[in-house]
């Protein structure tokens, strides 16, 4: 039983206005409890009030009482029973619209009590002559299905469905494509669902044609509905992708946005069964013109058609070829739209536009925003990466920026002039004098990493290199981890292509990197340069002077077989976000780093790599190998030795992909076979273990004063028993 209103408030006076015996005022009533229900206020006390002005013949009053249903069905299960013979009567109502209304609100209800009596209606509703009623039934067994589904298959509501594709109504049509699609969903989504489940939508031939002839004729949600239907259709040969895609390009000049997403859609699945050049060329420049019309839509619009549009890009470049010009930033632009657009004109960068670009990217870079500015002048860096022929314009650009002595400007510039010296080694060594001159402008570690790299790498070219370093060789310990790591190995560029004038620099930088450095990976980079510049130069130089592959701009930011599943949900949030749905839909989301589609052979391919590598770096000479050994004969090698080496429970873990624990594994692999290494275990050094082959004599003499340049390794004495059994001494110690 509800609790009735007490006898004073708004409550009461509406409940004794919808038990007035005038008409009128029963009617404001009822919209004054709607508006209190509106805004928030609790008015389910006047359920059984309301419940009385249901059975009405004006239109308008029926309405706002549904409304009212509706909302408190959940609360009042009970009561919502009283109301079932006026839905039962409103659905033989000769009005077309009140039958429409009783049997969509009897959907929404969704109260357990009231599905029972649901059935009858639906059945005469779904068989209803007018169209309206129809299409209103087809998204009720969908909303049926949804609470009681075994309750839709025994009532026989699915196959009346799929007798409905062929009605005469396109709306009718569109509607219960919706609903059989969201049907399909649901019940896919169930891991135990075989194709014969009755819920699943299986799109035959037949089925396609009566969709195709109801596409043009319904209105912009039912289009977006076929659409999505037809994008699940998997075509039978060449020649029914080709008429798809014939049919579903005229939906390219709807003025709806959605429509057009889903027509590309559409077109994208499809044309990968086309073999025809000349049609794929002619689908491509048609799908160019609808795009470029979605960027005259509002901002929030702008960007999903820009995120859409990037997608479209990486797989087929050539869409928007000549239309850059569309993509240049507005003033009015927000950011999320800027930095949108400014990806996709680097994608659509080439040798004819990159005037255009370059001059529209330097007035960028003049902007207030300063995180555009920034991603402004990057992707000036991008453009010279990418096309070789307007690299030396993009340089000239970057100077014009540098001179303008803007702080964040500079740091940036020197960022990018980074990559183009990685992209174009020892071409544009004229710009070093201007960069290392603003040296007094950066702050931020990036920048400084940035400089130090290109000093390191043209210390040959550069008469003040040591001076220069030496400045962040003093206040060292102050930079960040970035910038030490780079000090240290400029330092040590340096020192291998000037050993004269660098000894006391690198000396310097290696002693503070070792002792009063906290970052252990600083440490680390400082003890393997140290030892390999006391034992052997040459090696040193092989390692820290090696030639480095020139970088480039990836086409893709997803992987290949990702953009494929993206492109099929183009127009949804999972080519907006461009990440797989299950990341951020549904009950069992999941990161996206879990999501491995279709790439175990290639999992299976790299672990039996890694275990090559490992193998080979045991066979190689070891940086931590102080004893001077010789080498265990008999030892297999290359693909033999991952076989030895699989055979380790670890390693069976890893290529099984059973393992837990990864430090585990790392232990058993590199510390199996608990005896020593002649014995066919694994361990780093020469000794019999982890911890004793570290704690080798050589390095408290060797460390301790290192007579860098020298190129001779420092005397070695036996180590006493003692210290051999004590592998916990603190690893420091060592040096």
């Amino acid at each position: 039983m509800s609790i009735r209103a007490p006898r004073k408030g708004e409550n009461y006076e509406l409940s004794v206005d919808l038990n007035s015996e005038y008409r009128e005022k029963r009617k404001d009533a009822i919209k004054r409890t709607i508006a209190s229900m509106t805004v928030g206020k609790d008015v389910s006390g006047l359920f059984p009030d309301v419940l009385k002005n249901m059975q009405t013949d004006d239109l308008e009053q029926k309405k706002l009482v549904y409304l009212y249903l509706m909302n408190y069905a959940k609360t009042q299960p009970e009561l919502v029973i009283l109301a079932v013979n006026t839905f039962v009567k409103d659905s033989d109502d000769p009005n077309p619209l009140v039958r429409a209304l009783a049997i969509r609100t009897m959907g929404c209800l969704r109260a357990e009590k009231i599905i029972d009596y649901l059935c009858d209606p639906l059945q005469k509703c779904l068989r209803d002559e007018n169209p309206y009623v129809r299409k209103t039934a087809a998204l009720c067994v969908a909303k049926l299905y949804d609470l009681k589904p075994e309750l839709v298959i025994d009532n026989g509501f699915l196959e009346q469905l799929q007798e409905m594709i062929s009605d005469s109504n396109p709306m009718v049509v569109a509607n219960t494509v919706a609903a059989l699609t969201d049907i399909h969903i649901a019940a896919t989504s169930q891991p135990s669902t075989s194709s014969s489940d009755p819920g699943v939508f299986i799109i035959t031939p037949t089925i396609l044609n009566k969709l195709l002839i109801a596409l043009n004729e319904c209105s912009e949600w039912g289009r977006v509905a076929v659409l999505n239907a037809l994008a699940r259709y998997v075509a039978q040969d060449e020649k029914e992708s080709e008429h798809i895609c014939e049919r579903v390009v005229p939906q390219f000049q709807h003025a709806n946005g959605s429509v057009v997403l889903a027509a590309v859609k559409v077109i994208m699945i499809h044309m990968r069964n086309v073999r025809r050049e000349e049609l794929i060329k002619q689908l491509v420049r048609k799908m160019a013109p609808p795009l470029v019309t979605l960027l005259s839509s509002p901002p929030e619009v702008q960007w999903v058609a820009l995120r859409n549009i990037n997608l479209l890009l990486q797989k087929r470049p050539d869409i928007l070829s000549n239309e850059m010009r569309v993509f240049f930033c507005k003033y009015n632009d927000p950011l999320y739209v800027k930095v949108e657009k400014l990806d996709i004109m680097v994608r659509l960068a080439n040798e004819k536009n990159v005037d255009a670009l370059l001059s529209e990217l330097k007035e960028y870079a003049s902007e207030v925003d300063v995180d555009f500015v920034r991603k402004s002048i990057k992707a000036i860096g991008q453009a010279a990466v990418k096309i070789d022929a307007g690299a030396e314009r993009c340089v000239n650009v970057l100077l014009d920026l540098i001179a303008t002595r803007v702080s964040y400007v500079v740091q940036e510039a020197v960022v990018v002039m980074k990559d183009i010296f990685r992209k174009y080694p020892s071409t544009y060594e004229g710009v070093i004098p201007t960069l290392c001159a603003n040296l007094d402008e950066l702050d931020e570690p990036e920048a400084k990493a940035s400089l130090i790299w290109i000093i390191g790498e043209y210390a040959n070219k550069i008469d003040n290199a040591d001076e220069l370093l030496g400045i962040f060789v003093d206040t060292f310990t102050e930079e960040s981890y970035p910038v030490q790591l780079q000090t240290l190995t400029a330092v040590v560029k340096l020192f291998l292509k000037k050993p004269d004038s660098a000894q006391a620099v690198v000396q310097r930088v290696l002693t503070t990197a070792t002792k009063d450095c906290d970052s252990p990976d600083v440490r680390d980079r400082a003890y393997i340069y140290w030892r390999l510049l006391s034992t052997d130069p040459a090696a040193a130089k092989a390692v820290v002077l090696a030639h480095r592959p020139p970088i480039s701009i990836p086409r893709t930011s997803v992987s290949p077989a990702l953009l494929e599943e993206l492109l099929g949900e183009i127009s949804s949030l999972a080519s907006v976000y461009h990440k797989p749905e299950e990341t951020f839909v549904g009950r069992g989301r999941v990161g996206v780093d879990v999501v491995r589609k279709g790439t175990d052979a290639e999992d299976r391919f790299s672990t039996q790599k890694a275990l090559q590598t490992v193998v080979a770096g045991q066979q190689a000479e070891n940086l931590l190998d102080f004893d001077d050994g010789p080498a265990v004969e008999g030892q297999p090698s290359g693909l033999a030795a991952t076989e030895v080496l699989s055979q380790t429970p670890a390693a069976a873990n890893l290529l099984a992909g059973t393992s837990s624990n990864p430090l585990d594994d790392l232990v058993s692999i590199f510390g199996g076979g608990g005896g020593s290494s002649a014995g066919g275990g694994f361990s780093f050094g020469g000794g019999t273990g982890f911890g004793q082959s570290l704690m080798s004599p050589a390095a408290p003499s060797s460390m301790g004063s290192p007579m860098v340049g020298q190129g001779s390794a420092p005397a070695r004495s036996p180590a006493p028993p003692q210290q051999q059994q004590q592998p916990q001494d603190d690893l420091l110690g060592l040096f």
